[in-house]
């Protein structure tokens, strides 16, 4: 699972997304997938294909009536007013967990390159954006930045400075219809808190005790005086 994922939904091997939302979203407006398709700047062909995929995998979504006394069009089915319900709801549940749901270290900052610096903190050092006017910090995390990893498959800790990585075990796990809630002990004050996809939680196997390694963008870090 990649760190900064938006709400999906899967069915069959095909992926909903925000665009695809979108482009429901446009059909209703304007009761035309062509039109819908020039609404939002994208091929009619396209927009036309990728519905009948997510139809293969999700069922009806678009009703199409040919010209005649009343004029053609495209209206959305019952089911498709569902599925973007259901997605609204995944959303609207996963930023309200990643707003809220963050890791916070107390540091001190070490080094600064530009806005970037080095602070040293209970779980090792961390790249981070940092303030210029203070050395004692406070990291903060969101819980949708991190990427959790099977401890052979992690990047290397010297990969990239752009990249931090703390190892750990899994303290928990919270699941949700798609999305879960992971903690991840990795000798902080406060465990470190990574939000994962239904897939990616069965790929990795989570479970508690489970070694894992998080990664985490330095550009995805945030230093506050503290």
């Amino acid at each position: 699972m990649d760190a900064d994922f938006d709400a999906r939904l899967r069915a069959d091997g095909v992926t909903f997304t925000e665009r695809d939302a979108r482009l429901l979203d446009a059909v209703d407006e304007t009761a035309s997938i062509h039109a819908a398709a020039d609404a939002l700047g994208r091929s009619y062909s396209r927009s036309h294909t990728r519905i009948t995929d997510l139809e293969a995998a999700f069922g009806s979504l678009v009703e199409r009536q040919r010209g005649g006394a009343g004029g053609g069009g495209s209206r959305l089915t019952e089911n498709a007013r569902e599925t973007l319900a259901r997605f609204e709801r995944l959303r609207a549940g996963y930023s309200s967990i990643a707003e809220t749901t963050e890791t916070v270290l107390d540091g001190r900052v070490e080094s600064r390159t530009g806005e970037l610096g080095t602070v040293s903190t209970a779980a090792g050092r961390v790249r981070a954006l940092v303030p210029p006017d203070t050395d004692e910090v406070q990291v903060c995390l969101r819980a949708d930045a991190v990427t959790l990893h099977a401890p052979d498959d992690a990047p290397a800790g010297d990969a990239t400075s752009a990249r931090n990585r703390f190892e750990g075990t899994v303290a928990s796990v919270d699941r949700g219809e798609a999305v879960s809630l992971v903690s991840v002990e990795a000798g902080t004050d406060t465990p470190v808190f990574a939000l994962v996809t239904e897939d990616s939680r069965e790929r990795l196997d989570l479970r508690e005790g489970r070694s894992v390694v998080a990664s985490f963008k330095a550009t995805a870090t945030r230093a506050t005086p503290r």
